[in-house]
């Protein structure tokens, strides 16, 4: 009896310790991978329609996106091509026999080589594009390194290599620019300056110890004395990003586990106890429209956060609610409009991984 009222300690005290084993009931499986990876795959090298980001110095600069970008044309934006990659060889790296393989990295190959790569180099070092992408793409790039770096094939060694001269250069400006931003950016979209860091430390605690570094010195800065975030607020009209749940992600990955419960109950007080009361499923009402579908994206970013911080907390309410989130978005995906397909295959797969 003694030793059954000992293993039952043992179990309760590890359930309720320190980073738990509380998972989503989602998972990453091969049904999953076979209707996400399509959105990238074709889109990875489909032009247009396309959006570009850069600002003309005079009448050279009007060029195909296919010449101005070699590396990253496709997916209707420069930050979507990237993350349409990422998306791939993250498929690839969870089920090395995909059907697909030799197709994908044939793709992703023929994009990412070391002259197309020194073009994007030229271009982000033109006067007038220094800031291009900044920083939502810069945290894309680094994300898909990562998961180059990760993979076990060797046709990723190869691409990893051509695209390394881009990261670095990625790394020096990330560190730049957070040196001379004094005051996060808040908003629901691109430039949320939580999302972008959260992203970056992922790449950085394990590859980039200067930038690692700096991202914990300014998430201190810019968020640590932060109190009572409006999440009743959420969301705007065309988020894609949780302002409150983005930045509350990035802490839970700086701070020590009882800085952060502490912090959190003065971020957002009550929310670890009835997350429900404070977020409802984000509704699309017309996914033809560009920044409308901009809210499928939002309850995959919000079931990423919800599912990092419910596994961090023990959290299974969170969790839930996050699953929730997924699903209603998940379901509903695939509606053949190319505002949505283009990129939120990316942000249903990395909200996946984070269920997992």
């Amino acid at each position: 009896m003694k030793t059954l009222y000992f293993l039952l300690f043992l179990i309760a005290g590890f359930s309720y310790s320190g980073f738990s084993q509380t998972k989503s009931n989602l998972v990453l499986d091969e049904h999953k991978a076979e209707y996400l990876y399509h959105f990238a795959f074709s889109c990875i090298d489909q032009e247009y329609p396309n959006k570009p980001g850069e600002v003309l110095g005079d009448d050279s600069y009007l060029a195909p996106p296919r010449l101005q970008h070699p590396a990253f044309y496709g997916c209707f934006d420069w930050h979507s091509s990237v993350h349409g990659h990422w998306a791939l060889v993250t498929i690839l790296n969870s089920f090395p026999y995909f059907h697909k393989r030799d197709s994908i990295w044939q793709k992703i190959g023929k994009n990412i080589t070391a002259e197309n790569i020194q073009k994007e180099i030229d271009f982000l070092n033109d006067k007038h594009n220094k800031d291009f992408e900044r920083t939502y793409g810069w945290a894309w790039l680094l994300k898909l390194d990562e998961t180059l770096r990760e993979s076990k094939s060797p046709e990723a060694v190869e691409i990893h290599k051509s695209l390394l001269p881009l990261v670095d250069l990625i790394s020096t400006k990330y560190i730049e620019f957070l040196d001379k931003l004094n005051y996060p950016i808040r908003v629901g979209e691109h430039p949320n300056t939580a999302f972008g860091m959260s992203f970056a430390y992922d790449y950085a605690k394990k590859y980039d110890a200067k930038l690692s570094a700096k991202i914990e010195e300014k998430a201190r800065q810019y968020f640590l004395d932060d109190c009572d975030c409006p999440l009743t607020w959420e969301p705007g009209g065309f988020d894609f990003l949780s302002p409150c749940l983005q930045e509350a992600s990035l802490m839970m990955k700086i701070l020590p586990e009882k800085e952060f419960r502490k912090w959190l109950r003065e971020f957002i007080p009550g929310f670890e106890k009835n997350p429900a009361k404070y977020l409802e499923i984000a509704v699309v009402t017309d996914r033809s429209d560009g920044k409308l579908a901009h809210l499928d994206g939002l309850n995959f970013s919000r079931a990423s956060c919800l599912f990092e911080m419910g596994k961090a907390l023990n959290n299974q309410k969170m969790i839930h609610l996050g699953e929730n989130h997924f699903n209603y978005s998940y379901e509903k995906m695939d509606s053949g409009e190319y505002a949505g397909a283009h990129w939120l295959a990316s942000f249903a797969l990395y909200a996946l991984a984070k269920g997992e």
